[in-house]
């Protein structure tokens, strides 16, 4: 078996640890002996969804965001279909709110894809933490890190999980990132996908159930590190949880 993972626009988009995310994608297919196959995107370049069986979207700053947003537009049809047919995609930050209908900064309104029914609006403070979630995606606690000063409003989206410790959507909301179809957005870093497991796991499952059928499946690691490094900080920020 094989996968093939497409890390769209790496040259702007490559805050907060996105490369650890492609890496931690592409080690745990190999210690499964699974082949991983990682294109980099450029911008600039052609996207090929029909070739991706995962796609990952990261963050970037408001004017490397505002570039990628420009020709993300020129590929929205594909990257709908490719949701609307069950891709696979993590968005984190960036890649989260330009998955939206719009992100509005304090100087202008960036339009989004319109994949997610969501839009998002800048606020003066950052909310920046540790963040703590309940998931219906993992059997711990999520654990990340958010820096971000959009505050993004979900809709009817199921969130990602319930925010226990830190801000998450809007610092009001109690919520944290959107699960739809085989799409994960969230505003957390750290980078995400190595410190929780369960979650790089369930995308790579879904991306093997696409492509060879529901009864692929992944084989179990023992994460004896991982849950260490997750009980730790949930023992540090949110000591009664478990």
């Amino acid at each position: 078996m094989k996968l093939t993972i497409g890390h769209l626009y790496p040259d702007l988009l490559n805050l907060y640890g996105d490369t650890g995310n492609i890496q931690c994608l592409k080690k745990r297919l190999q210690w499964r002996g699974i082949e991983a196959e990682v294109i980099p995107c450029q911008s600039g370049s052609r996207v090929d969804f029909d070739r991706l069986d995962l796609v990952l979207l990261g963050g970037g700053p408001d004017r490397e965001q505002e570039l990628a947003c420009g020709q993300l537009k020129e590929i929205r049809r594909d990257f709908e279909a490719y949701v609307r047919e069950n891709g696979t995609v993590l968005a984190v930050c960036g890649g989260y709110q330009l998955l939206g209908n719009y992100y509005r900064t304090g100087v202008k309104t960036l339009e989004g894809l319109g994949i997610l029914n969501i839009y998002t609006e800048w606020e003066p403070k950052r909310l920046v933490s540790n963040i703590i979630l309940k998931s219906p995606l993992c059997p711990e606690p999520v654990t990340g890190f958010e820096n971000h000063g959009g505050r993004t409003n979900i809709g009817d989206h199921s969130p990602l999980g319930r925010v226990l410790y830190g801000y998450g959507n809007t610092e009001e909301s109690g919520y944290e990132g959107v699960l739809y179809k085989n799409v994960v957005a969230t505003y957390l870093h750290g980078p995400l996908l190595p410190k929780n497991p369960a979650i790089c796991d369930y995308l790579l499952e879904r991306a093997l159930k696409k492509k060879y059928g529901e009864n692929a499946h992944l084989q179990p690691l023992s994460d004896r590190l991982e849950h260490i490094a997750n009980h730790s900080i949930v023992a540090r920020y949110y000591t009664s949880l478990w």
